[in-house]
């Protein structure tokens, strides 16, 4: 049955506007997104298909152009439209850890970090630049491969802070693994570049472990600062 011939109260976007968007499954909200179904399938069925084919949001969100363009029904222009979406989302969780103290907007650095990082196939080391009001001045992309004390130079860190005036900064990286525990190798990388930038008069806040799924891990919540 085509959703048009749902009752209107089911249907997705008649749904979202008397009710919020809060309401509609992970499938209805994939709905409003492709608009339109295919012979036999509305799109609904097609947001339930996709969530199936993926697992998850997070892997749908984060799949290669050409693995969701080969599915029926969806192609490049609506990849293309899937990202966009996904930058808007960046780009505003951004703004809102730009405006103000990042301590008040501890949901946003993870939620930021979750949608940069959380899904990447290849260990990313990324740094967060903070002013001295602890508002967010760029995020800087370092490092690719796997982590050791080693690949992370400090003096580029010490580099980075500089260049931007930064007064404090928050270190993250991904686990491709899944595998949300710190290492030993991301203790000591956290040890050395925190003595590093004390030289510089420079504040390490936080060093945060992203994976796919959950909460990214703050080593200064678990006291590993």
């Amino acid at each position: 049955m085509a959703i048009s011939d749902w009752p209107a109260a089911e249907r997705p976007r008649e749904k979202l506007l008397a009710r919020g968007a809060h309401t509609l499954s992970d499938a209805e909200l994939l709905a409003l997104f492709l608009r339109v179904g295919v012979r036999g399938r509305s799109a609904v069925d097609l947001g339930r298909d996709l969530l199936v084919r993926f697992g998850n949001l997070t892997r749908l969100c984060n799949a290669e152009a050409a693995e969701f363009a080969s599915i029926p029904g969806m192609g490049l222009a609506k990849y293309a439209q899937l990202q966009a979406v996904m930058e808007l989302s960046r780009r505003a969780l951004a703004e809102e850890m730009s405006a103000g103290d990042i301590f008040d907007t501890p949901r946003s650095v993870r939620n930021w970090l979750r949608l940069r990082l959380g899904s990447l196939p290849h260990e990313v080391f990324t740094v967060l630049l903070l002013d001295a009001r602890n508002r967010l001045i760029d995020a800087v992309e370092l490092f690719r491969g796997t982590l050791t004390q080693t690949s992370v130079y400090p003096r580029e860190v010490v580099k980075l802070a500089l260049a931007h005036n930064a007064a404090a900064v928050i270190l993250a990286h991904n686990h491709p693994s899944g595998a949300c525990e710190p290492s030993h190798a991301d203790e000591l990388l956290t040890r050395s570049l925190k003595q590093a930038l004390e030289t510089v008069d420079v504040r390490v806040l936080d060093h945060f472990i992203v994976t796919a799924h959950g909460a990214p891990l703050s080593f200064a919540e678990r006291g590993l600062l």
